[in-house]
This record gives structure tokens, C-alpha cells and sequence, in this order.
């Protein structure tokens, strides 16, 4: 799944890293890629505090809260800018996918750059069978740019698997919910999208806003394996995914040979 919007800041790698989380809890083999190379953050959202190790000629992958992590934020310096133009971007997407050893993923999660520009068109080169999932807040502002970003699966015969709506509510002791950015952008990205691609693009799930979730990010214990609301939407979400139609590669056929 690229996990993927057309702008930053609407917690793309919030989502990933607890998403990631998450369906590693509940059983699966997960693997996380932080293709966001200029902005990268999955490794302190995930609480990965050493460097990869290689094993012949291949690059093994730390594993932090079940999930394997791999990031260019472990190869340069804490505060160490990346200055590349783009075949580097696509040289460093493709080393992520083909010299990490990964082992036998269940599920892997691609942290997006924000828009449509070099890592996505890689991405789409070099796992042509990914699935997007966009991710905007209820703001309209924020709603028509992530509307542009699943787009890019009508260029790239990429499938669109779903939206999440991120910051959609504040909830309040009395049950009400203050919705601080507006309402109705994750509604408004999951139509539009089903229109312009021809199947449905459902609103998957919409999260909270979550003091605990924000804390999580910041001490690397993603809130998806503790409690609270954006913990249950999260958990919820990750079941979802995980129960989506897998291909036939690496599974029992049920057939037997014929013998003459």
C-alpha cells in the first residue's frame, strides 16, 4: 500500500507508522519503506534508533513494534539535509525495494512524499501492482489536492484501495465532536475519486484527533497498539486492509499432479 496524499502535514506518516503497528499486532508479517526521502520521519514515529545491518551483500532491516523499517533518516546525520534531484530519489526507492531483505511480507507500506512527482511515478515502475491509499483531512483546501493525488492511478493502472480522513473530529467529554478542520473532505475525495476512476473509492476510516497519538509519534510507541480513539480506528482500519483479497503468489493451490 502507498500510503500517499497530494500535500504534506495531513499525518501520512502518522497513519503509516501506526498502521503499520497495528497489523504487525495482529499477526502479519509488516514491512514499512519511508519513501518520503526530503522529509523523512518514520523512524523516530516508530522508535527505530539503530542502523541496518548487511548480511551478504543485502541490507537487513531493523524491526521495531514487529515491523520492518527502513529509511534513508538511518544513513545520513540527525540533522543532515538530502539534496538529490531525481534518478537519485528513484535510485534510493529501488535500492529500498530490491537490495533490503525483506523475507516473506504479509504487508508492505510505502510512507509517500507529498504530490505526484518522481517517487510516485517509481513507485507505480517499480511495484505496478501497489494500491493507494489516500490520505486528506475534512478540509476542503487539503481534500482537493489528496483528490489529485489518487488520480494518478488512472496514469499509472494503479488501484485506489480506499481514503482516510485524518484530524476529522476533536471528540468532546460529552460525546460531541468539534471539528476543528471543517467537515466532509474525506467524503468529497472518496466520490470524486469514484467517479473519475470508475469503481468505488470508499472512505475507509476516519480518525481523531488524539493528544496520544500526536505523543506516540514523538516517543516512537505508535498509538495503534495502546488505547484510545484514534487507537480503535487505527486497529479497525489495519483489520480492513488485512482482510483485502491477496494475490495467488506464495499460496497452496489445492492442486495435485496427475499421475499417467
Amino acid at each position: 500500500y502507498a500510503v500517499t496524499s497530494g500535500k504534506g502535514g495531513v499525518g501520512k506518516s502518522s497513519v503509516t507508522a501506526n498502521l503499520a503497528a497495528a497489523m504487525a499486532a495482529q499477526g502479519l508479517n509488516v514491512g514499512v519503506v519511508d519513501a518520503d526521502i526530503y522529509g523523512f520521519s518514520i523512524p523516530r514515529m516508530l522508535g527505530v534508533d539503530h542502523v541496518p545491518t548487511q548480511l551478504d551483500g543485502m541490507i537487513v532491516p531493523p524491526v521495531s513494534h514487529g515491523v520492518k523499517v527502513i529509511s534513508i533518516g538511518m544513513f545520513v546525520g540527525e540533522h543532515q539535509p538530502v539534496v538529490w534531484r531525481g534518478p537519485m530519489l528513484h535510485r534510493a526507492v529501488q535500492q529500498f525495494l530490491t537490495d533490503v531483505f525483506w523475507g516473506d511480507l504479509d504487508v508492505l507500506l510505502i510512507d509517500m512524499p507529498p504530490g505526484t512527482g518522481d517517487v510516485a511515478i517509481s513507485i507505480a515502475q517499480l511495484l505496478p501492482n501497489s494500491e493507494i491509499l489516500v490520505v486528506t483531512t475534512p478540509q476542503v483546501a487539503a481534500a482537493e489536492v489528496a483528490e489529485r493525488a489518487g488520480s494518478i492511478a488512472a496514469q499509472t493502472n494503479q488501484k485506489v484501495i480506499g481514503v482516510v480522513e485524518n484530524m476529522s473530529f476533536l471528540p468532546q467529554p460529552d460525546g460531541s465532536r468539534l471539528e476543528i478542520f471543517g467537515a466532509g473532505g474525506g467524503e468529497s475525495v472518496s466520490a470524486r475519486l469514484t467517479a473519475q476512476l470508475g469503481y468505488d473509492v470508499p472512505l475507509l476510516a476516519q480518525v481523531p484527533l488524539d493528544i496520544a497519538l500526536r505523543e506516540g509519534g514523538d516517543r516512537g510507541e505508535p498509538v495503534s497498539v495502546a488505547s484510545g480513539p484514534a487507537a480503535e480506528v487505527l486497529t479497525s482500519l489495519g483489520a480492513t486492509l488485512a482482510s483485502t483479497n491477496r494475490g495467488l503468489a506464495g499460496r497452496p493451490l489445492g492442486v495435485s499432479p496427475i499421475q499417467h
